[in-house]
């Protein structure tokens, strides 16, 4: 017997080609006579996780599980598939197809057919996808939610397969679910999870074919209402207006309910994700750099939300986006990273990392504003600059004014002294303390260079 299931392998190897189902390295996709068709490399064996965490692929499973009469034939293909014994998977419309082998080795091709979805089912389907948005936004992501399979139900299309719906064929010779079968249903929700438009194909449609009648679709819906609407302003009628007039809402304000007030700001910020898993990341992606903006969102969010439901707040203007630079030294003060992540944020400020901690003490004092002060110098109109001089003539008692130098064009520096007053456009002084040879800033900005230098003095605010 095992001899024939070997002589059966071979023999159907060369309808299927045996590179294509047993021995192929990557996804390949072609048409020929038969339709469309898909043909996905062996996968690795799925110790430790379960089959299907997609909704979609636990619904193909529950539809093979519900069918079955033989619940142990079930989990003996569970284990085949868990063990690594169902080989590639070729999918076409109407049915996939693997070899799948015995713990001893054995082979046999196994197939399921599924029930294609006729013209006009696709018909209803397209129509639903394309009257909705959100669907066609959901299929352009690779995306099969709920909403859309329950409207497709709607629609009368059911895309899921029901009770009975999978028919199993097994060169074993069972006539219900054998292990082989079952093993490639389990197989198939695997690539159920990763990708829903193996569910697609196998009623029909391949991918390249369902975006293109979504297209001609869509782009025929906008020229008939092009039309529809050419014709009504030629033929002088008044389009359907949905909706209430201004006038009438305006009118009707005093009789309507008052709106709910919204809802109130949590305490603090929602907690970031976890990304400390079992399972590696892909290259390129930096796990905790993702927690870091992750957190990041949730802490500027909680932060826009209180803003937004505070009193007045229509009545302000939005604040300047800051740049990627600026954006940098930000993230840099709000998230206090451990310090590889830190040395990326410096680059990505353009600064070295020894130079970062200067401007994020400067962004905690003052945001944008402090982080210029830190990094720009600029040249004051001669009125500017006498002023400024003036109030730093005018800032303290005869007899207690330091001693002042000029260190550029709006910096002045304490004469035996380690403290520095820098002026900023907006006509206000920020202080600044030599450490360890270089000018970080030591407080906030003040009108008044005496409070400035006051607090630099008192060994600054953090």
């Amino acid at each position: 017997m095992s001899d024939d299931h070997e002589d059966d392998d071979y023999g159907y190897g060369a309808e299927y080609g045996t590179g294509g189902v047993e021995e192929s390295d990557d996804e390949t996709e072609r048409h020929d006579g038969r339709g469309p068709e898909r043909t996905f490399a062996a996968l690795p064996p799925a110790q430790g996780r379960g089959f299907a965490t997609s909704w979609w692929g636990r619904a193909w499973l529950k539809a093979l599980e519900d069918t079955a009469l033989d619940g142990q034939q079930l989990k003996q293909g569970r284990r085949l598939a868990r063990e690594g014994g169902v080989g590639a998977v070729s999918v076409r419309p109407g049915r996939i197809t693997a070899v799948v082998r015995d713990r001893d080795g054995t082979a046999y091709r196994s197939d399921v057919l599924l029930q294609q979805l006729g013209v006009g089912d696709w018909d209803r389907f397209l129509d639903m996808a394309v009257d909705r948005a959100g669907h066609i936004a959901a299929l352009l992501d690779r995306e099969m939610p709920p909403h859309l399979v329950e409207d497709a139900a709607g629609a009368g299309v059911d895309l899921l397969p029901g009770i009975g719906d999978l028919e199993p064929e097994c060169t074993c010779g069972a006539w219900d679910h054998c292990p082989h079968s079952g093993a490639l249903c389990y197989q198939v929700a695997r690539l159920l999870d990763e990708d829903p438009f193996v569910l697609l194909l196998m009623r029909g449609r391949d991918e390249r074919r369902l975006w293109d009648e979504l297209q001609a679709r869509s782009a025929a819906r906008a020229v008939r209402a092009g039309d529809d609407g050419a014709r009504e302003t030629a033929d002088g009628a008044e389009r359907e207006v949905h909706g209430v007039p201004a006038g009438e809402a305006f009118a009707a304000a005093g009789i309507l309910p008052p709106l709910p007030a919204p809802p109130s700001a949590p305490d603090e910020p929602g907690r970031g994700p976890s990304l400390d898993t079992e399972t590696g990341p892909v290259p390129g992606i930096d796990p905790p750099a993702l927690e870091v903006l992750a957190a990041d969102s949730a802490v500027r969010a909680h932060r826009m939300l209180r803003e937004a439901l505070a009193p007045g707040h229509e009545r302000h203007s939005l604040p300047a986006e800051p740049t990627p630079r600026q954006d940098a030294v930000r993230l840099a003060a709000d998230a206090r990273p451990e310090p590889r992540i830190g040395a990326r944020l410096a680059e990505g400020s353009g600064r070295p990392a020894a130079d970062l901690d200067a401007a994020v003490r400067a962004w905690r004092y003052g945001g944008a504003a402090a982080l210029a002060v830190l990094d720009e110098e600029w040249t004051p109109d001669p009125d500017d600059l006498k002023r400024a001089r003036a109030r730093l003539g005018e800032a303290w008692e005869a007899g207690d004014r330091p001693a002042l130098r000029a260190s550029g064009r709006t910096r002045w520096t304490v004469a035996g002294a380690d403290l520095q007053l820098r002026y900023d456009r907006n006509g206000r002084w920020w202080p600044y303390r030599k450490e360890r040879g270089r000018w970080v800033p030591a407080g906030p900005a003040d009108d008044d260079p005496a409070g400035a230098l006051a607090v630099a003095t008192g060994g600054g605010v953090d």
